[in-house]
């Protein structure tokens, strides 16, 4: 009879990318904590914080076109100058302005790559796609079209740079004249329908976004599920809302810019 050859173990590899560095510099912990699935959705739960926050006051800083004329100017347009005067004179002007616009790239950035990496770390995880309608069963549907929503909202921050920051899509641009801008485009039809229809997919990715980051940053818990719902109905359906009314009362002649209503305001010190 044949002796038994028992094979000799094998050598496990390392765990970790980082573990089997021996000798080798590693990564500082915030680029090796990104490297993971857990530290991306960190990014992307932070970051859409971050955004969450800055639509949110957006919003509420653009229904004041409904104030009209205040002290012989539109009061958006005053609160348009005020957004350039902050901490005025202990910084230069504008200079807090760009700083909160250097924050909102970054996080735009990072919010992107992370939903990218998670994207490839999902794919390589589970090559083969499901066979049934497992995945929706287990889905609503902002979830599953977070990605689409999402290409939706950058595609329309970049359409909304260019017609009211740079004035490149707006045939009566003026810098500064926020008011006289809003109506000047939004009373375009074609116009009015992106900007309601961009709302609407930023509403969703809203919920869906509002929803899964407390998971992501690990506060979910099932006694909160029904505020965590709430919160996101609501924040979703207060920005959808307010946004959407834009386009519509502009439309409907609501926000109409007058010349004649505005006067000139009195110089400094009079």
């Amino acid at each position: 009879m044949a002796p038994t050859i028992t094979p000799q173990p094998t050598e496990r590899g390392p765990v970790t990318g980082t573990a089997g560095k021996r000798g080798g510099r590693r990564k500082p912990f915030l680029l090796d904590l990104y490297s993971t699935a857990v530290g991306k959705k960190y990014v992307m739960a932070i970051t859409g914080i971050i955004g969450i926050g800055f639509v949110v006051m957006h919003m509420l800083g653009n229904l004041k076109v409904y104030l009209g004329v205040v002290d012989g100017r539109y009061d958006i347009d005053v609160y348009g100058e005020y957004l350039r005067e902050i901490l005025v004179p202990i910084l230069p002007r504008t200079w807090f302005l760009w700083g909160m616009r250097i924050v909102l790239i970054a996080a735009l950035v990072l919010h992107l790559h992370s939903a990218y990496g998670l994207t490839v770390i999902n794919r390589r995880a589970r090559p083969v796609k499901y066979q049934s309608d497992r995945e929706y069963e287990i889905a609503n549907f902002a979830s599953r079209t977070m990605r689409w929503t999402g290409i939706i909202v950058l595609l329309f921050i970049a359409f909304h740079l260019a017609d009211f920051t740079w004035g490149w899509f707006n045939p009566d641009f003026e810098r500064g004249a926020v008011y006289r801008n809003m109506d000047a485009s939004l009373s375009r039809v074609p116009v009015a329908i992106i900007y309601i229809v961009a709302n609407i997919a930023l509403g969703i990715h809203l919920f869906h976004g509002t929803w899964s980051l407390f998971q992501s940053m690990g506060w979910n818990n099932p006694r909160f599920n029904r505020w965590r719902r709430h919160l996101a109905t609501g924040i979703a359906t207060a920005v959808v809302v307010g946004n959407v009314s834009f386009p519509i009362m502009t439309l409907a002649g609501v926000i109409d810019y007058d010349p004649a209503a505005v006067t000139v305001t009195q110089e400094e010190g009079e």
